[in-house]
């Protein structure tokens, strides 16, 4: 089996692939160092506008000093503690207008949003009744909205409970992680029994943007100009749209669903991150470094069927091809991969891909032509190869038939090597002692078949 040149031939081709592997272990690590770049220029955009924003409220905060009593040392001795009791709204309505805008960093872009919204809330002040007794104090209440990142904050223009407008006050008044705003309520706005607000927020941030559903019934409504919008969180939207120009997407929810009237009745604050949310992402599309990435896994793939062509071809004609051609051809099939991450960080995608797939073409052809001993020879690989190129592309672009497509690539490909080759002796390529056949390329020099 060892003396056999079937043998031999076939691990030097194995050979060759590993390899290979090396060079495009060093192309896979430069797409991973061009993308943390991409990255850093995402993260300095949050640190210089703002993070992920997350709506909360608005709430009714109201100060509570209990008085309690506890036997120490059989003595009843008296403590106060404080806390902030909130009243969740009867129904929370608010409707969002987004506007997304990119942002260019040298080479690299990232993405900032600028939502206006409008909120509606009904709270029913009945509730504060309950909360009086001879042993609690009740403090001035207020209205607190938080926020993710305060330094997104922009214009808050109208601001109205029943009607009176009221004065808007930096911080939630909350105290723990929950920056935003908040509204000292007058004792008139608390002597009605429902107390309907009224307000308008300008947020600004990047990545996501989300809204507690704190109302017994919440509503989100909100349009953009993002075509890319990735949903997230607890709740998915019952209605969305998107197209080319933006989305519009609506969500919806109640206690019964989210239970966080719950959430709120204790004493303690809640952990405001981890509160369920309505979430939208301003994602990126699968951009360059994600696509060549995901196009290098299939490297290896490509360089086996040019070797597998090229191996029946030298099996069923009278041309040899040296190890060191297999490589070379090889070596511009990992060429590709770099030339498609130079150019797509200048002109998308797939202009590149176009661009690395001619220059591959014209390398290929240019150099097959002299060792395929013909213009006719080389022009056959070379339209094959684009055509891999062409499956290769479309691999990428169709995620839910990629599996399929990939299949047929392979079985047709098998299939093809089972026609050309199902007359053919392959006990004759054991032969040691078989004479080269006559014809171009027979040199015993530059061939590996002995």
């Amino acid at each position: 089996m060892k003396k056999s040149p079937l043998f031999w031939k076939i691990s030097t081709l194995l050979g060759c692939i590993l390899l290979l592997l090396l060079p495009l272990f060093m192309v896979s690590n430069l797409i991973s160092e061009r993308a943390s770049y991409r990255d850093d220029v995402e993260d300095t955009l949050r640190q210089s506008t703002s993070g992920p924003q997350q709506l909360t409220g608005p709430l009714i905060a109201v100060p509570v000093t209990e008085i309690y009593y506890k036997f120490e040392d059989k003595k009843k001795v008296e403590h106060k503690r404080s806390f902030l009791h909130f009243l969740l709204p009867e129904s929370l309505v608010i409707d969002g207008s987004q506007r997304v805008e990119s942002r260019n960093i040298g080479i690299y872009d990232g993405q900032i949003w600028s939502t206006d919204l409008k909120l509606k809330a009904q709270f029913n002040t009945d509730k504060l009744a309950q909360l009086k007794g001879e042993t609690i104090t009740l403090g001035q209440p207020f209205i607190a909205i938080g926020v993710g990142d305060a330094r997104g904050i922009g214009a808050v223009s109208v601001t109205q409970v029943n009607g009176e407008t009221l004065a808007v006050e930096p911080g939630s008044g909350v105290s723990g992680e929950l920056p935003g705003i908040h509204i000292p309520l007058t004792k008139k706005a608390l002597e009605t029994k429902t107390l309907s607000l009224e307000m308008t927020l300008n947020l600004n941030g990047t990545g996501s943007f989300s809204v507690v559903p704190v109302g017994r019934n919440s509503e989100l409504t909100l349009r953009s100009n993002w075509p890319h919008p990735g949903f997230m969180g607890d709740y998915l939207p019952v209605k969305r749209e998107i197209g080319a120009s933006g989305f519009q997407a609506h969500w919806q929810s109640s206690w019964f669903a989210n239970n966080l009237e719950s959430l709120f009745s204790t004493h303690q604050l809640p952990e405001w991150r981890n509160v369920p949310a309505f979430s939208v992402t301003v994602a990126t599309p699968a951009d360059q470094y994600q696509l060549t990435d995901r196009a290098i896994k299939y490297a290896v793939l490509l360089i086996a069927l040019t070797f597998m062509a090229f191996f029946v071809y030298e099996t069923l004609t009278d041309l040899r091809l040296h190890p060191m051609q297999y490589l070379l051809v090889g070596l511009s099939l990992v060429l590709f991969y770099l030339v498609l991450l130079a150019f797509s960080e200048h002109v998308g995608f797939t202009p590149a891909w176009v661009i690395a797939s001619l220059t591959g073409a014209s390398m290929n052809g240019v150099y097959l032509q002299a060792v395929l001993k013909g213009w006719k020879r080389s022009a056959i690989f070379v339209v094959a190869l684009l055509g891999l190129d062409t499956v290769m592309w479309f691999l990428l672009r169709s995620e839910d038939s990629a599996l399929l497509l990939g299949s047929g690539v392979l079985a047709t490909a098998l299939f093809a090597v089972m026609f050309l080759t199902r007359h053919f002796d392959w006990y004759s390529l054991s032969q040691s002692g078989r004479r080269p056949p006559k014809g171009d390329g027979s040199d015993e020099s530059v061939r590996i078949w002995k």
